[in-house]
C-alpha cells in the first residue's frame, strides 16, 4: 500500500520524483501543483457524470459508473503511469482531497510494481498550506515607482547580486497596465498564478529579505492573495522617484515596436480616464509614429493614478531619487539606501 504523506514531505519528494495529478484535465487547467503531470482517471464529461450520480442516487451508484469509465482505459492509464515513473519507479500521486481517484490509481501503479506517495488531503491540503505559508510574516522591501520606471530590470538586477526577488508581473505574465499584455504570453489562472506564486515564495529563505514590487490588488486577469497583498501594503515602500521624460523615453524602447492597432487598442482602454483631448492626441501621435508624446500623454493619467494609490495605501514610504531609468544604477541607490544590502 502507497505510504500517505503530510504536504510538507510530498513538496520535498516532488523534487527527486514526478508527480502525478489525476484529476480531470479541467480541474487540473484551473490549477495544479507547478510541474504536475496530468494523467486523468476520468476525462471532464466523465468526472461530471460520476459526481452527478453521487449527489442525486447514492455513492454505490457512482461508484460503479466511475467503474465503468476507468476499466476501459486501465491499460492506457498503466503505461503512462510507467513512462512516468521512469527508472526510479516512483510517482507522487494526489487528486482533490485523496479519496477514490488517487487511491485507484495508487493500486494500478503500485501492481506494476512502482513505488508510490499518496498525498493526504490531496491537492486542497496544498492549497490551504499555500495559503498558510502567506499568512506567516514576511521581510518584505516593496519597490514602488511611477509606470515606466524599470522596476522589472531593478528587480532582475538585484537577483543578480543574490538578492531574493518576486517577480509578481512576470509570475502573472502581464505588466499591470493597459498596456501590460503586450508581447506576453497567455495569463495563467489566478488559481495557477497563487500555486506559481508559492513555488517562488517555497523556494525562497523566509529570514531574508524579500525584493518585490509595489503593485494593485490585480495584475491583468490575475488577483494577489489577500495574505500576501495585506503584507504588502504594511510593509515599507521604497519609492524610485524618476522625471516623467526620462520614463517617457524607456517606454519609448518598450513599446514603440508594437503595432499600431494594438497600441490604439490599448489608449482605448483607458479613454475615459484620459478624457477626449488626450485620447485624440495619443491616437494621433502613434499614427505619426511620435511614441514619446504618446507615453508622456499616457503618463499624465498613470503618474497620478499611482501617486494617489501610494499616498493613499501606504503609511510609510521612502523617496529614492534618481535621473535615469538603469537598473544598475537604480539598484546601486536601493542598496546604498539598506546599507551594505541584505
Amino acid at each position: 500500500m502507497a505510504d500517505l504523506v503530510q504536504i510538507e514531505q510530498f513538496l520535498a519528494l516532488s523534487a527527486s520524483f514526478p508527480v502525478i495529478d489525476v484529476r480531470a484535465p479541467v480541474e487540473y487547467l484551473q490549477g495544479h501543483i507547478p510541474g504536475a503531470i496530468n494523467i486523468p482517471l476520468f476525462n471532464d464529461q466523465e468526472r461530471k457524470e460520476v459526481g452527478t450520480a453521487y449527489k442525486r442516487i447514492n455513492k454505490e451508484s457512482a461508484m460503479y459508473l466511475g467503474l465503468g469509465f476507468a476499466g476501459k482505459k486501465l491499460v492506457e492509464l498503466a503505461k503512462e503511469g510507467e513512462r512516468q515513473a521512469g527508472r526510479n519507479k516512483t510517482l507522487l500521486v494526489h487528486c482533490w482531497r485523496g479519496g477514490m481517484r488517487s487511491k485507484s490509481m495508487v493500486w494500478l501503479f503500485e501492481t506494476l510494481g512502482i513505488t508510490c506517495y499518496l498525498l493526504e488531503g490531496g491537492y486542497k491540503s496544498y492549497r490551504r498550506y499555500f495559503h498558510d505559508l502567506l499568512e506567516r510574516p514576511m521581510k518584505l522591501n516593496v519597490v514602488g515607482g511611477r509606470t515606466g520606471s524599470g522596476k522589472t530590470d531593478l528587480l532582475h538586477q538585484l537577483e543578480k547580486r543574490g538578492e531574493q526577488v518576486v517577480d509578481l508581473e512576470g509570475l502573472a505574465n502581464h505588466k499591470g497596465s493597459a498596456f501590460g499584455a503586450l508581447g506576453e504570453d497567455e495569463q495563467p489562472t489566478t488559481e495557477q498564478f497563487e500555486n506559481n506564486l508559492f513555488q517562488r515564495f517555497f523556494s525562497l529563505d523566509p529570514d531574508r529579505i524579500i525584493w518585490i514590487e509595489d503593485e494593485s490588488r490585480n495584475i491583468g486577469k490575475c488577483v494577489i492573495p489577500g495574505e500576501l497583498f495585506s503584507q504588502m501594503r504594511d510593509s515599507k515602500v521604497i519609492f524610485l522617484d524618476i522625471p516623467r521624460e526620462m520614463r517617457a523615453q524607456h517606454l519609448v524602447v518598450d513599446y514603440a515596436s508594437y503595432d499600431a492597432v494594438e497600441l490604439k487598442s490599448c489608449i482605448f482602454k483607458i479613454e475615459r480616464r484620459l478624457g477626449g483631448d488626450r485620447t485624440k492626441a495619443a491616437l494621433e501621435s502613434i499614427d505619426q509614429k511620435d511614441f514619446y508624446t504618446t507615453a508622456m500623454i499616457t503618463l499624465h493619467y498613470y503618474d497620478k493614478a499611482y501617486m494617489h494609490s501610494l499616498e493613499k495605501n501606504h503609511d510609510r514610504y521612502h523617496s529614492i531619487v534618481s535621473d535615469v531609468v538603469d537598473s544598475t544604477i537604480n539598484a546601486d541607490l536601493l542598496l546604498k539606501y539598506f546599507g551594505e544590502g541584505t
